[in-house]
């Protein structure tokens, strides 16, 4: 939101010339105290750039003179770039900028800059107009001809300010610098009149400034720097955070500051009988005789007929443009729109008011003195039936449903004619969340497999607007990666298409909409399948930081108003059946500063949560932030889960529905994704995964193929390697292996696949050769590794000892690895020796590693070929309970069974296997293991 910056601001002029539109030269006023002397020779390269820093201020009969003293060192190169070019601003419609001096010093000698006339152009630059910002400011600009590194560049100017519109008040305000800034000498002075009522004011931490009086006048000083301020929190209220000004005002009190506004915001005689505006307001009051909705379409045009154009130019820092003028132009800054609005509503008896406030510091107003210059935003308050409505001409989207919502700008100063005190907005929840966001999944294809997403939000306020007229001239593309990025963020990763993006002007809401295919939110818990449902207490944040004694009393600002509906339906497999639902059902609680409420319903396959987050802002006092974490962390301890039953699993689950056409909804979205942007792969490398997980080899091997066509790599070679070694396609296995080593020779992921086929393919030695290679090239972090897959491969060639002797020095130079126990243990199962030192080391590798699955297997094998098959049938079940879809665990279960006696359940276990590895016999069958 743009608004008027009346907050240290100086006022100026865009009209006729006038004495302030050029630049005076003249001599330093007598009433300062000058500065020490500058010694270029006491100056090192200790010595900090700014080697002066003096700013002098008197107020006397409504003026005020600062004067600046400022003495750099060109430190350096890239310093003598930066302070060459002296830019001094000011607006000219209240005073003059008058230069005192420009010189660089250069040892003994005072290099005069402005000795032969006046060298300084002035610029007209409105630098805030990207902002809608129009100031006036005038720029006088000079290049220090002749600065060399080494060199003090010397400049003393003054800044006259008086500002009608005060009705001869003066406000003054001085930033202080605080360390770690270095400065050689700085100061801050002030001077008035002993018998001028001024009051003073320091916010920053240390800063403790003597009055004195001498010779009728009263006088402060302050050194700089001043010490670090402490530091605060990020959520602390303004009020904790010190405020590294001096300010001083001549307001007896804010009723003072409010009276004085009052003239600019009469709206008597502003609205011209049969003129436009008044037509707008006539327009208004034939649709409805309620004030409420008059006040709201009253708010609408002002916020969507006028543009935002800040006007600071003339006394137009605080003084508006007239409604007439407003209507006429379509352009207003906060001034202009509050007095339009003001009008708006006088005409249709509507009682309002302006309030001033601080966008920025609305929380320290109330400690701070009385003066203009605390706020820097002016809107309207109106009372309609008792109730207060806070409108701001300067947002947008506000609808009759929104006029209630109040703003988070802390307190407020109404402007009235017999004054006012200062008065603070109460928050409460908005009328309308700014945004719902709608998510429907179709996970009917299974709980491990991409969802079938129909998604829609929407917006209101600034960002509706924003979006809905971005959209509108978007290209196709643009508005896909638009919506793209927002379902992204609020739904979930995924391919989202078809957008449609739309702005109703009637009600302020742009409504965006996609479907596509996104990542399953399904994740395996304690050996069961859940879908976290909440977004409300799960993806809230509450962690304020005070542990420092120093922070320890200090509130927590609130975020807020603002709230959001998450809306999210889900289609269940098996119509539902042995589904159920965990955590809070029912919530209506306030958890973090935040209002939560939830509905929850699960009916046949179709479940259902709607959560309305409303954060209504203001403070948490620090007292009661143990009591709001721990709440915080029980809800987060019972956050809502669909619990699917233990049977939903693994590839014979996901084949049996690829077969029964209940993933196809799925398998047509990615294609409808594929056609949407042809030239990307990750589509085709998601459907190849999601393919291959259901057992369709050959439909992964196709997608892979296109992706590709596409743009080939190293991973999506070796990922179609793997399937063709699956479906027993050797020569292509090798072939997508080579063009992988072709794109990077070097690359570790493929020459380990090359070895791993040459090892498996009667070409042992030359896979050793190749591992060989590698490992005398490898770092201490990897070698390991490598030395674990030559163990393989000598394996493989018959090579047991050798192969015993190669994990041995692996494990030697990283002992008490549990992946390197393991490996050995296998080695020794499949080699059939030395099987009690294999069942010392895979029982060490359980007890070591947190994932025991491989090496489970690895003493089953070990079991196995003791005889002992009803341990090896224990640990191949622990296995298969953590890893139901282990081809290798299923052929050795089946394999145990058929010794058992127990063929039936062999054959089923033997199926499995064959199902996930087609080659599974042959691979058991090298190690002389069959059923």
């Amino acid at each position: 939101m743009r608004r008027a910056p009346l907050f240290f601001a100086l006022l100026a002029s865009a009209e006729a010339a006038q004495a302030g539109d050029k630049p005076v030269y003249q001599a330093a006023p007598a009433w300062l105290k000058p500065a020490p002397a500058i010694d270029v020779a006491k100056l090192t390269d200790e010595t900090p750039m700014i080697v002066r820093l003096d700013n002098q201020q008197r107020i006397e009969n409504g003026q005020v003179w600062s004067f600046f003293d400022t003495a750099t060192r060109a430190a350096s190169a890239q310093a003598l770039s930066t302070i060459g070019d002296i830019k001094l601003q000011w607006q000219p419609a209240q005073g003059d900028l008058v230069i005192h001096q420009a010189e660089i010093i250069r040892g003994m000698q005072h290099i005069d800059l402005i000795k032969n006339g006046q060298p300084f152009t002035v610029l007209r630059r409105e630098e805030q107009l990207d902002q809608r910002q129009i100031d006036g400011v005038l720029t006088a600009t000079m290049n220090a001809e002749g600065l060399s590194v080494g060199d003090v560049l010397h400049v003393s100017f003054s800044i006259t300010r008086r500002d009608p519109t005060l009705q001869g008040a003066a406000q003054s305000f001085a930033g202080l610098l605080t360390e770690p800034a270095r400065i050689g000498f700085g100061r801050v002075r002030l001077v008035w009149p002993e018998a001028t009522a001024v009051k003073w004011r320091s916010y920053a931490e240390g800063a403790k400034p003597v009055e004195t009086v001498a010779n009728g006048w009263r006088e402060i000083n302050l050194t700089l720097p001043l010490a670090k301020q402490p530091e605060m929190p990020d959520d602390a209220p303004a009020r904790f955070r010190p405020l590294p000004i001096l300010e001083a005002t001549t307001f007896a009190d804010w009723g003072a500051v409010s009276k004085v506004m009052a003239p600019l915001y009469r709206t008597e005689g502003l609205i011209a009988p049969n003129s436009p505006l008044a037509a707008e307001v006539a327009r208004i009051k034939a649709a409805t005789t309620d004030p409420r909705a008059r006040a709201a379409m009253a708010l609408q045009s002002t916020q969507d007929k006028i543009r935002y154009l800040m006007l600071g130019m003339d006394t137009g820092n605080y003084v508006p443009q007239t409604p007439a003028q407003t209507w006429e132009r379509r352009y207003g800054d906060c001034k202009a729109k509050t007095l339009l609005l003001l009008a708006m509503l006088h005409a249709m008896e509507i009682e309002a008011e302006p309030v001033l406030a601080s966008a920025q510091l609305g929380g320290l107003v109330p400690n701070r003195l009385a003066s203009a210059g605390a706020f820097d935003h002016v809107f309207v308050r109106a009372t309609i039936a008792g109730e207060t409505l806070w409108l701001d001409g300067t947002q947008s989207g506000t609808r009759l449903a929104d006029i209630g919502d109040t703003p988070a700008l802390g307190t407020v100063l109404p402007i009235r004619a017999e004054g006012a005190t200062l008065m603070p907005i109460v928050l409460h929840a908005d009328g309308r969340p700014t945004a719902v966001v709608t998510t429907e999944l179709d996970d009917r294809g299974g709980v491990d497999t991409p969802s079938v997403a129909t998604v829609e939000m929407t917006l209101r306020g600034a960002a509706a607007e924003a979006i809905g007229t971005a959209a509108a001239q978007a290209t196709p593309d643009q508005r896909r990666q638009l919506a793209q990025r927002l379902f992204a963020e609020q739904v979930g990763s995924g391919n989202y298409i078809d957008p449609k993006i739309s702005y109703d002007a009637a009600t302020g809401i742009t409504t965006i909409s996609a479907v596509g295919i996104a990542s399953t939110r399904w994740s395996k818990v304690d050996r069961r399948y859940r879908l976290q449902l909440d977004k409300a207490v799960g993806g809230l944040n509450f962690d304020p930081d005070r542990a420092r004694t120093a922070w320890s009393a200090i509130p927590v600002v609130l975020p807020g108003p603002g709230s959001v509906i998450y809306r999210t339906i889900v289609r269940l497999p098996d119509a539902g059946e042995g589904y159920t639902l965990d955590g809070d059902r029912d919530l209506s609680a306030t958890l973090g500063g935040a209002r939560i409420k939830r509905a929850v319903s699960l009916s046949g396959d179709t479940v259902t949560i709607e959560d309305r987050i409303d954060q209504i802002g203001g403070e948490m006092a620090a007292a009661d932030l143990p009591a709001a974490r721990a709440a915080l962390s029980q809800a987060k301890n019972r956050l809502v889960t669909v619990v699917a039953p233990a049977s939903v699993a693994g590839m014979p689950y996901y084949e049996a529905k690829r077969r029964a056409g209940l993933q196809k909804p799925a398998d047509a979205m990615f294609t409808r994704v594929m056609a949407a942007d042809p030239k990307v792969t990750d589509p085709y490398e998601w459907r190849a995964r999601f393919r291959a997980a259901a057992a369709d080899r050959a439909g992964a091997v196709a997608d892979y193929t296109s992706a590709i066509a596409i743009e080939p790599s190293i991973d999506l070679y070796l990922a179609r390697a793997r399937l063709n070694a699956t479906l027993g396609q050797d020569a292509k296995q090798l072939a997508d292996i080579e063009a992988a080593r072709k794109l990077d020779p070097d690359s570790d992921d493929a020459i380990g696949a090359l070895a791993d086929y040459k090892a498996n393919h009667n070409q042992a030695e030359a896979a050793i050769a190749l591992l060989d290679a590698r490992i005398a090239r490898a770092g201490s972090k990897d070698r390991v590794d490598w030395l674990a897959n030559k163990a393989n491969a000598q394996a493989e060639a018959g090579q047991k000892d050798a192969a015993l002797a190669t994990i041995d020095a692996a494990l030697a130079e990283k002992p008490g690895s549990p992946n390197l126990l393991n490996t050995r243990c296998w080695l020794r199962g499949v080699g059939n020796q030395v099987l009690d030192g294999a069942l010392k080391d895979c029982t060490k590798s359980i007890e070591l590693s947190d994932s025991t699955t491989a090496a489970l297997d690895s003493r089953a094998m070990v079991y196995y070929r003791l005889g002992r098959f009803d341990d090896a049938l224990a640990d191949l079940n622990a296995a298969l309970d953590a890893s139901p879809d282990l081809a290798a665990s299923r052929y050795m279960r089946g394999v145990v069974l058929y010794r058992a006696g127990k063929k039936a359940d062999g054959d089923r276990e033997l199926a499995r296997a064959r199902l996930l590895n087609p080659q599974i016999d042959k691979e058991y069958a090298r190690w002389g293991i069959n059923p």
